[in-house]
């Protein structure tokens, strides 16, 4: 078994280079392993409709006005939670709207049938090796996303709330989870099974995943769209299309019989680098009042990825007019999704466009101008892995690998960690690599929001498992409550699946992830499949949760493993070799 999951681990960092290559000190960028599949085709039609529930014959439900339009959502196979599925909230941004701010949709009439998902922005897709490796990985060939429609066409949302809710009836409104999805502003979408809102919302919250233009569509840069931009921006599209889709479920939600005035946002890997923007941009005040990060921070000085200057973005923007042979934006606009998501240039990073980021996440945070009243935030034990192996680490190549890094100081580090094999280089190496680009950003984070006397739990997850375990995004089906019923997971999973989503819950809930067990509803289900973890005391509904005591109070983070205890960082000295 260990020797399987081993293998698997090296096909998985093998299909994530091939996205997302870089060296550990530049962190050029990084990639979501939990994006799902791309599509096969570029183009989507109404045959190809992605349904959210397993049933083939979903029960339609509630009719729900918006501002713009009524939609009817479908229930879910257990009848529990009621799924409003591919609600679009800005105009198709094709056409003359590609790479303009995202517009205000015109209203329709009649009523829409949010009974399938939208399709997924516009992306690269994987080779046919890749996806035979990815699927040989992850066991997903039934996932949803397994070659799941995609166009250019892709600004909607997805709802879920209880089904017993009675919208607009008396004064009680549910707390609200908004989530932006991952795969390095690349790739990606808001249906993955893995943060499928189902199981939270069963718990009395209302979870909304929202999509966004990715790559040379979302983040493309050039001074001819900055000027006839009414705001002057440019670069920053999928940003904008976040801060939308922020603005429609705070004019919206309340239909749904959502808290406007109780909303999380919450985002993994770049979805957590664009959590850190929102929570950063002037356009987000009063949209949302907490925030839950994993995997990704720009609040740095000098962001490892996701961030980039203005002269960096337009210089690529000013090569792909180039590699298409266009010299103005209306010829590249002619351009078909299609031919132009091909270009070799990696559109991954968020930009200081003077709108929707007016200066640097780093100045704004030090100036306490930021939005988020509370932060949950952490990172994994190997994050690192899955980026860093096909750099081939050894004692060898230990010191390149490393000088961008330490600099002078690269070789009285190495002699400190007491390296005598090839084994203990690679390990080293990957905990560098993860300190670099994922453990101190937020590490950083925490403790600027820790000095500005807001509250902040951080949280290092370090249960391992016979897939994903540990490596980057591995932690997402716990806290989601997403943790598949097969051998490769057993009772442990279940119970910390339970407590960690419960802590994910009480911030929603309260800005607070401490409490009790929240499963009452899982428990209602009844169905075959939660079975297998009903029978743990530990994980009991209204057992208490391990206290997590705010790093304000403590100067800790919380282990989530096979116990979950307060500790310091793993990753402290490494932060200290950096010598900031």
């Amino acid at each position: 078994m260990i020797k399987k999951v081993v293998l698997m681990r090296c096909v998985f960092s093998f299909v994530l280079v091939g996205f997302f290559a870089g060296t550990v000190i530049s962190c050029a960028s990084t990639g979501n392993s939990a994006g799902g599949h791309t599509a096969s085709s570029g183009k989507t039609s109404s045959s190809e409709k992605t349904s959210p529930v397993k049933g083939k014959a979903p029960k339609a439900r509630s009719i729900v006005k918006t501002e713009k339009g009524a939609v009817q959502g479908i229930l879910s196979d257990d009848g529990m939670v009621e799924i409003f599925a591919g609600i679009p909230f800005a105009k198709p941004p094709v056409g003359d709207l590609r790479w303009k701010e995202p517009q205000e949709l015109e209203p329709w009439d009649g009523v829409l049938a949010a009974d399938h998902f939208a399709p997924m922005a516009m992306q690269v897709e994987f080779s046919r090796f890749a996806n035979f490796l990815v699927n040989l990985y992850a066991h997903s060939k039934n996932d949803r996303t397994f070659k799941g429609p995609m166009s250019e066409d892709c600004l909607y949302l997805n709802v879920w709330r209880p089904s017993n809710i009675e919208a607009g009836v008396g004064d009680e409104r549910l707390p609200v989870l908004v989530y932006i999805h991952g795969g390095s502003l690349t790739s990606g979408q808001s249906w993955y099974e893995k943060y499928d809102g189902t199981n939270l919302a069963r718990e009395g919250i209302i979870v909304v995943t929202v999509a966004y233009r990715l790559g040379v569509f979302g983040y493309f840069a050039d001074k001819e769209l900055a000027a006839e931009s009414p705001n002057g921006t440019t670069g920053n599209y999928g940003l904008l299309d976040q801060i939308k889709a922020l603005e429609w479920v705070s004019k919206n939600i309340e239909a749904f019989g959502g808290d406007a005035g109780n909303i999380t946002i919450a985002g993994e890997s770049a979805g957590s680098s664009s959590v850190n923007a929102v929570c950063a941009s002037p356009l987000a005040k009063g949209l949302f009042r907490r925030a839950i990060a994993e995997s990704s921070s720009i609040v740095q000085k000098t962001p490892p990825h996701t961030f980039r200057t203005m002269k960096a973005a337009l210089e690529m923007g000013a090569n792909i007019k180039n590699e298409f042979k266009c010299s103005t934006v209306e010829e590249l606009r002619k351009i078909p999704a299609e031919k132009l998501i091909k270009t070799k240039y990696k559109n991954s990073s968020m930009t200081v466009d003077g709108y929707a980021l007016p200066r640097t996440p780093y100045e704004i945070y030090t100036d306490g101008q930021n939005n988020e009243e509370a932060l949950l935030n952490g990172f994994n034990a190997r994050e690192g892995f899955s980026f860093g192996a096909f750099n081939f680490p050894s004692k060898r190549n230990l010191h390149s690998l490393l000088e961008s890094t330490f600099k002078d100081r690269t070789d009285q580090v190495i002699a400190a960690q007491n390296i005598r094999t090839n084994k203990d280089a690679r390990d080293y190496y990957y905990d560098v690599y993860s300190a670099v680009c994922f453990t101190y950003p937020h590490d950083c984070w925490t403790r600027c929001l820790a000095a500005q006397g807001r509250p902040v739990y951080e949280y290092y997850f370090s249960k391992e498992n016979g897939e994903l375990g540990t490596l980057h995004s591995g932690e997402m089906i716990y806290a989601y409550r997403n943790v598949p019923r097969t051998k490769n997971y057993d009772q442990s999973d279940y119970d910390l699946e339970m407590i960690m989503s419960s802590y994910w819950l009480n911030f929603v809930k309260y800005g607070d992830p401490n409490g009790v067990i929240l499963r009452s509803g899982f428990d209602a289900a009844g169905d075959g499949e939660n079975e297998i973890s009903k029978s743990s005391g530990l994980a009991s509904n209204g057992a208490p949760l391990p206290e997590w005591k705010s790093f304000n109070e403590s100067g800790l983070l919380l282990e989530l493993g096979e116990k979950c205890v307060m500790r310091e960082d793993p990753f402290k000295g490494i932060y200290e070799d950096f010598g900031e």
